[in-house]
């Protein structure tokens, strides 16, 4: 198996995208996530704009670009709901990150390693989340911890479906 050093990697795997796609998906997965808690209630164990940065972050090449997608969407997505502003930007903002920099080193489009990703990179957001919640703004909150699991592997089986069908509109060299 040859091995591929960081420049080669980040010049064969570039995804790119329209522009539409760039607009659409972010949005449709805020619109999507603050309407759908409210009519599944309880039984809402999924984080759609978390996995559109984990999957945008981890197409492109710069944690810059995953970090400031991270932000962004974290933030618009506070701003549509109850939450301090910046929670959710804060643990995204992270993710992003991290998945930008997984995108460098690691294959991507291995699907195992997508599910994976998105299952680990959901409990790390979640802790970050209860951090900055708990620690950082000193509110009252309990951790809990089949609710945590259960909306990573929501997000990990919503990423199962959005994956291939985002794949379809990359734009191919």
């Amino acid at each position: 198996m040859p091995v591929l050093t960081a420049t080669s990697r980040r010049e064969i795997e570039v995804h790119r995208f329209p522009v539409l796609v760039y607009a659409l998906v972010p949005l449709a997965a805020l619109v999507l996530q603050a309407w759908l808690p409210r009519v599944l209630g309880r039984y809402a164990w999924f984080d759609l704009p978390l996995v559109v940065v984990i999957y945008f972050a981890m197409g492109r090449p710069s944690p810059i670009q995953g970090t400031i997608m991270g932000c962004v969407l974290g933030i618009f997505e506070d701003a549509l709901t109850q939450h301090a502003i910046g929670i959710n930007g804060v643990a995204k903002t992270i993710v992003g990150f991290l998945s930008s920099s997984f995108g460098i080193r690691v294959d991507v489009e291995n699907h195992t390693v997508r599910v994976l990703l998105t299952l680990a990179l959901s409990l790390v957001s979640s802790g970050l989340y209860f951090f900055v919640y708990r620690i950082l703004l000193g509110l009252s909150m309990e951790w809990d911890w089949i609710n945590t699991l259960f909306i990573a592997l929501g997000n990990t089986v919503v990423a199962l479906i959005l994956f291939p069908f985002l794949d379809r509109f990359r734009i191919r060299d």
